[in-house]
């Protein structure tokens, strides 16, 4: 399992309620031992008092995921109190400076900002008071003045804070991330569908707008263009409705529609050029076998070629050349008409192009040509699209 996948693992509520008995059941154990121990110059303890002891100290670990902080004040307390009076003698305070390491974990795993920080300081401060008091009841001489007590505090204290802290910011940065792939993917996602409806309605829609105009012109006076025109428009709504129909299968779990142009289509989309007055001459060759992704992102630039010839500088004569080299696929589409003004809403189809060659890891032009007409020039590698 990746690390990022076992950072972000979260168990359910009883293996958590498991976990936590458990760890509070052990903890017992251990602090019963150590309050069970006494030194040889005491008298010797109840033994229900060292039941308590450890029921005080660890019990509290039972509950600790849901009051992080109310549980290390409770567990750094009693053990103070424990270790102040030499109940637990001082050689025995591991055992409940553990089960104190486990608490102040538990914090910096589950508690941001500077509340968890200030927790982890004061229970840490309170316990070096007991251990200091305790020292007093157990082996502080000039000598042995409790230092080492006082560094094992500090460090189980401080190192079990930080693990947690360490641990909880890796969480959420994976979190961070993960919820940032996924955005990132969503846009990319949007930005593929927009761009697949635009091309896939787009002709269409800009072949019958053209004719519209021409009917509405002529509609009077030669009523038999309207009525070619209205034949044309026609043909055109029933393409656009089969590609939208095509695309939109695309998005289903189970596609029912054949989703992807190949080249062989090309001859329709000349065919409706030519309809709406733009003379195409169509040549491919050395284009068999071609990899889906590829043959649809020509089909898709040639499609959107042709849209803006009609749309810009029909009536035109427009060649198309579509030919496969070993490793590559170039596709050049020219024509010889004026362009029209633009539109005042700028269209997308250009950007759409140069996205859709770009993520196959080819090359794209497109601009004027010096003896006058358009020129779309594109190269799209056999490779995989990134």
């Amino acid at each position: 399992m990746p690390a990022s996948s076992f950072l972000t693992l979260r168990p359910g509520p009883v293996a958590r309620l498991a976990a936590d008995l458990s760890l509070a059941a052990g903890a017992g154990v251990l602090c019963w031992y150590a309050a069970a121990e006494t030194r040889a110059d005491r008298l010797a303890e109840p033994g229900w008092l060292a039941v308590v002891a450890a029921t005080v100290i660890s019990a509290p670990l039972a509950v600790r995921r849901r009051w992080p902080v109310s549980v290390a004040v409770a567990v750094a307390v009693a053990t103070t109190a424990l270790l102040g009076t030499g109940i637990i003698p001082d050689y025995a305070s591991p055992a409940p400076l553990l089960v104190v390491g486990a608490a102040l974990y538990n914090v910096g795993r589950h508690v941001a900002g500077s509340r968890g920080q200030w927790t982890a300081l004061g229970a840490s401060a309170l316990l070096l008071c007991g251990v200091v008091f305790g020292s007093w009841y157990g082996t502080r001489t000039p000598e042995n003045p409790g230092l080492a007590g006082m560094a094992f505090t500090t460090l189980v204290c401080g190192a079990s804070w930080a693990v947690g802290w360490t641990l909880r910011e890796r969480r959420r940065h994976s979190e961070l991330t993960a919820a940032q792939a996924t955005a990132r993917a969503v846009a990319e996602e949007r930005l593929r569908i927009a761009r697949e409806m635009h091309d896939a309605v787009g002709h269409s829609l800009s072949l019958i707008a053209v004719k519209a105009g021409v009917a509405n012109h002529v509609a009077r006076q030669r009523p038999e263009e309207a009525l070619a025109a209205l034949e044309v428009i026609e043909s055109a709504s029933r393409s656009a409705l089969a590609e939208l129909r095509r695309t939109v299968g695309a998005l289903r779990t189970e596609p029912v529609y054949d989703v992807a142009p190949t080249l062989r289509d090309l001859t329709g989309l000349a065919d409706r050029a030519q309809a709406a007055g733009v003379a195409v001459d169509l040549d491919v060759h050395g284009s068999r076998d071609l990899p889906e992704p590829v043959a649809l992102a020509a089909y898709r630039i040639v499609q959107e070629s042709l849209t803006n010839v009609v749309r810009h500088a029909a009536p035109a004569t427009c060649r198309v050349d579509v030919l496969g080299a070993v490793d590559h696929l170039r596709i050049e589409v020219t024509d010889d008409g004026r362009r029209h003004p633009a539109p005042a809403v700028g269209g997308t189809g250009l950007a759409g192009m140069r996205e859709r060659v770009a993520a196959h890891g080819g090359t794209f032009s497109a601009g004027p040509r010096p003896g006058g007409g358009y020129a779309v020039v594109a190269t799209l590698p056999y490779g995989s699209p990134s």
